[in-house]
């Protein structure tokens, strides 16, 4: 899902409460983090990743480019959850050009759209590990309809959209920049296969407002994908119930230190029910993971979005699943300015900024 030329990118994260735009350039220092910043929309605006009203979410993004004085206008945005469908197919061992001519016919079974009204794409995963005749397949499909929307959108915003990516693989991209620079410096293969981490399950685990997507990976491919219906907006609307005041208000009041409206005590039950719930949700997404594959055991969670801030989420999360559970920080290995950057900043949108910057280092031609 590619349009444009091949120049920096952008990467815009249009989440349902905020927008966070990144752009990576090489200098003298390596990678170095150019610009970052995010920007919240009114509620509403955008909801399970549709555009409810264009018009004010591009005059958001031109407010954030100003704001943190980003100059470039191409750029990657992606889109996620329910509206996209990602599926682990299984063909007829083929060359990619020889798929590319019949990917429709081979997508018809698992698209419960006509196929006519949807984007495709796909990526080779590898022999299949039943049948050395056939091998895997990652087939990803979005509207068209959805796709257009987003288009218009970034160029509502006066920039160039260069690539429509997808939540999940945006995360993944990160992940891999940040966790395994070894396997992608020196290739995957060149690894003491005793020490490589690629090797292990890891599920990308990302947070938003409203929904929590999971994302679990085997030899660096997606094995299995899960959307759920919760997000750190749940613990806004408690914070609403029990007392008088704004969205805005509920999340600063959220990881405010000291909050005056109510109470330390209160506040912390609020957010040990939430986040309960969502382990209860991740626990039961990854015993249906454990079903198919019953010889895996997801040893590392990486947990991205605004609930990934929440020290009481990693920790009872980490004791409900049996596995080490750690916040990205997809600012890892590069360089940033400290004359520019106010690391106390940094730090506290790192987990918020990982589609972002997984977006910020798509290149135009990739796949």
């Amino acid at each position: 899902m590619l349009f444009g030329k091949k120049f920096n990118l952008v990467g815009l994260d249009i989440g349902s409460r905020t927008i966070k735009a990144g752009e990576v350039v090489e200098t003298k220092n390596g990678p170095t983090l150019k610009s970052f910043g995010s920007i919240d929309i009114p509620p509403g605006a955008l909801d399970e990743g549709n555009i409810a009203d264009p018009a004010l979410v591009a005059d958001s993004i031109r407010r954030l480019f100003k704001k943190f004085g980003i100059k470039e206008s191409n750029s990657a945005v992606s889109i996620g959850g329910f509206s996209v469908i990602v599926k682990k197919i299984t063909v007829q061992s083929m060359q990619e050009e020889e798929l590319q001519d019949i990917i429709n016919m081979e997508a018809e079974q698992y698209i419960p759209y006509d196929i006519a009204d949807v984007n495709l794409d796909f990526q080779i995963l590898g022999e299949n590990e039943h049948n050395p005749n056939q091998m895997n397949v990652l087939l990803v499909a979005a509207k068209k309809e959805m796709i257009n929307e987003y288009v218009q959108l970034i160029q509502m915003a006066k920039l160039n959209p260069c690539v429509i990516d997808f939540d999940a693989f945006a995360l993944q991209n990160i992940y891999e920049k940040a966790y395994l620079p070894e396997a992608q410096s020196k290739g995957a293969e060149s690894q003491d296969p005793t020490t490589r981490e690629d090797e292990e399950s890891i599920a990308l685990i990302d947070i938003g407002a409203r929904k929590t997507s999971l994302n679990i990976l085997k030899d660096r491919s997606s094995v299995f994908m899960r959307n759920v219906s919760l997000g750190c907006g749940q613990i806004n609307q408690k914070i609403m119930q029990m007392i008088e005041c704004t969205p805005e208000e509920a999340e600063d009041l959220k990881f405010a230190p000291d909050p005056e409206r109510i109470s330390a005590e209160d506040l912390k039950e609020i957010i040990s029910s939430v986040v309960a719930d969502w382990c209860t949700e991740i626990r039961r997404a990854l015993d249906f993971f454990y079903s198919t594959y019953p010889d895996d055991h997801v040893q590392k969670i990486i947990l991205s979005g605004g609930g990934g801030n929440i020290p009481e989420f990693r920790e009872l999360l980490a004791v409900e699943v049996s596995a080490d559970v750690e916040t990205i920080n997809p600012f890892a290995g590069l360089y940033i300015d400290p004359k520019k950057f106010d690391s106390d900043y940094i730090q506290r949108m790192a987990p918020q900024a990982a589609i972002c910057m997984g977006l910020a280092l798509r290149k135009v031609d990739d796949k």
